[in-house]
């Protein structure tokens, strides 16, 4: 078995390109690349096909044997054949099929389907930021995973169906067109109609098993969503709504497979017809022939074995035939996402960014996610951002805080208009190098379902643990950390956090997460609402350590809550995607504009009116402003 174990390896080999978008370049994209092992695959095949058929061949010679006058004297003089015989069933055929299972389940199993999951995957996870957006994770997920088994299932099944049928039957036809020619006329006729009750069928069951397959893909993607958001159903009291939700599609998929699993019971209904029709007719013509002197009995044991098993094979094939389709069905469906050309890719001879200052430039920056029925997001933008200073963006909801980050950092491309980085067009490098310069705090924390310490070292691949816990400590993490027990047992930096962090606080995610910023220290910071979380008094703690973490950085810090970001250098106030005021903190309370109301509005309008005259916050607040 080590002769073909692991001999594919599935996650050694490059990518081959970007999967293409017909169904046989599809295909062809990852059968070519292990070509090699589905023609010794084809070899063994055809080899058990056709000692298969040379079975009825000595049974037709034994039959003849057996009328002989003189048996002893038949025997002495057969011996020969009689010993081929017997070394070809217990020896040639079991090393045939040895080979033939060896080569399926020891090397392309294993390895073709490792292959095209890991390339398949490779491929889907490089796709943009919107992609993802745009779809149910656990639907691009399953298609990942059910493509890879369907295009090897249905690429293997052919290979031992189809041409196991061509070559078995064709074989079968030689040998009663030999012996007589009327002999082969039913095999003859049985081969046209195989191929018409083919030609009928099979276009009609590769569309059924395609709108089958995208129906269960549907029932994997709302079960999914439901178990992601079960919080939400809990709190909401909305199970008879995911029940409903739910069972639509399951009902759906039931109709589906039910208009699938109709045309597959005509199917079989007509084939074992035409096998009985097949086997009537050649023993019929058999036994005229007999009856007539025109052939011996060992013709017609020779005959009737060989319809027998084209019967049987093709019975066989039929059901090989229904399980490629509804493969066939499967890689259709799932090459809506894997057969997917990448959007906002690099250009070509795109470059590493090199920063030595953190000057960010947006010049004339207009974008509008595609849209032309409404106006940009944002409408020529211009904002040169020094290098080292910190900047505060306001504004309302939708003015285009966030997207002018998503921009920068390229999960978008502008429509008009340039960013520059140190002077570099930010278009014209690779991402890559652009996120890797770019260190990010975003509102939505959202953490790997793996370990704290490798939550953290996501920031950083090779930091140490002593770097992992330094980082944590300026997160004010590093107390709860230790105290934490997951539910193998695993404790503090070992402990895992569960899907998404769901293990964890909000709080406490916020600040796993600006340990891995801290630990990845990038020259350019984003935080997007960093401390949105957090309580006041850990905010506080926090503030001081993003305060250290920020010299020598630019900084460009997104708050709806203002008091968090009234020390930076210069506050941006966005508005309906134009810049229309800017200046300190200070500057703009006096300038009486957009920030001072917004301002006023926290400080005065929600807190003041309610807060004791004389407490700590209002205090704290009277100081700030």
């Amino acid at each position: 078995m080590r002769l073909f174990q692991g001999r594919i390896q599935g996650t050694a080999r490059p990518a081959a390109g970007a999967p293409p978008a017909g169904l046989l370049a599809f295909y062809w994209h990852f059968v070519r690349q292990t070509k090699g092992w589905f023609a010794a695959m084809f070899a063994a095949s055809l080899a058990v096909a056709l000692l298969d058929t040379i079975i009825p061949l000595f049974i037709g010679r034994l039959v003849s044997l057996m009328e002989a006058s003189d048996r002893l004297a038949a025997i002495e003089a057969q011996w020969p054949l009689l010993v081929g015989m017997v070394a070809l069933v217990l020896l040639v055929r079991p090393l045939v099929l040895l080979v033939d299972v060896a080569l399926r389940h020891n090397a392309l199993i294993p390895g073709a389907t490792s292959l095209i999951r890991w390339q398949s995957h490779w491929h889907v996870i490089r796709q943009s930021w919107p992609f993802f957006q745009n779809d149910f994770a656990g639907r691009i997920a399953n298609r990942v995973m059910t493509t890879a088994h369907a295009l090897r299932e249905s690429t293997m099944a052919s290979i031992r169906a189809v041409f196991y049928i061509g070559a078995h039957g064709a074989a079968a036809f030689g040998l009663m067109a030999l012996a007589d020619w009327r002999l082969g006329l039913p095999t003859l006729v049985w081969f046209g109609g195989y191929l018409g009750f083919l030609w009928y069928f099979v276009p009609r069951m590769r569309d059924l098993a395609r709108a089958s397959s995208e129906v269960r893909s549907i029932v994997m993607a709302r079960i999914v969503d439901s178990y992601t958001n079960v919080l939400t159903v809990k709190l909401f009291a909305r199970l008879a709504d995911e029940d409903a939700y739910v069972r639509e599609s399951v009902d759906e998929h039931q109709q589906a497979m039910g208009r699938h699993m109709r045309l597959i019971t005509q199917f079989h209904f007509s084939l074992t017809v035409m096998n009985a029709m097949l086997l009537v007719t050649t023993a019929a013509i058999g036994i005229w022939l007999w009856a007539h002197g025109e052939v011996g009995a060992g013709i017609v044991a020779t005959v009737l074995p060989l319809a027998w098993q084209v019967a049987n094979v093709s019975g066989w094939v039929s059901w090989e035939v229904t399980g490629i389709f509804e493969n066939i069905g499967v890689v259709q469906e799932g090459m809506q996402t894997i057969a997917v050309p990448h959007s906002g890719v690099d250009r070509p001879g795109a470059r590493a960014l090199e920063v030595s200052r953190g000057e960010v430039q947006f010049a004339g920056v207009t974008f509008g996610y595609g849209r032309r029925d409404a106006p940009p997001v944002l409408d020529d933008l211009t904002l040169h951002i020094r290098p080292g200073e910190r900047v505060g963006l306001v504004g309302r909801s939708g003015a285009g805080k966030t997207t002018l980050v998503n921009l920068l950092l390229r999960f978008h491309e502008v429509e008009r208009g340039r960013i520059l980085i140190d002077g570099q067009d930010i278009a014209a490098v690779t991402q890559e190098s652009l996120r890797a310069a770019i260190g990010m705090v975003t509102q939505d924390t959202s953490l790997l379902h793996r370990s704290i310490a490798g939550n953290i070292r996501y920031g950083r691949p090779h930091a140490t643990q002593a770097q992992i816990e330094a980082a944590a400590k300026k997160a004010q993490a590093h107390e709860f950390i230790v105290g934490l027990r997951d539910w193998r047992g695993s404790t503090g930096y070992a402990a895992h956090v569960g899907e998404r962090g769901v293990k964890l606080s909000g709080g406490q995610r916020q600040r796993i997460a600006l340990a891995r910023v801290i630990l990845k220290d990038a020259p350019i910071l984003v935080l997007d609402e960093a401390t949105s979380s957090l309580d006041s008094e850990v905010e506080v703690a926090i503030q001081e350590e993003l305060l250290e973490l920020m010299q020598g950085k630019t900084v460009i810090a997104i708050a709806h809550r203002l008091s968090t970001i009234a020390r930076m250098d210069r506050l941006i106030v966005l508005e309906a995607g134009r810049i229309v005021e800017e200046g300190t903190h200070a500057e703009l309370l006096r300038f009486g504009g957009h920030y001072e109301k917004l301002w006023r509005h926290q400080s005065g309008g929600f807190i003041a009116n309610e807060v004791p005259e004389n407490s700590v916050l209002s205090t704290e607040l009277q100081r700030v402003a």
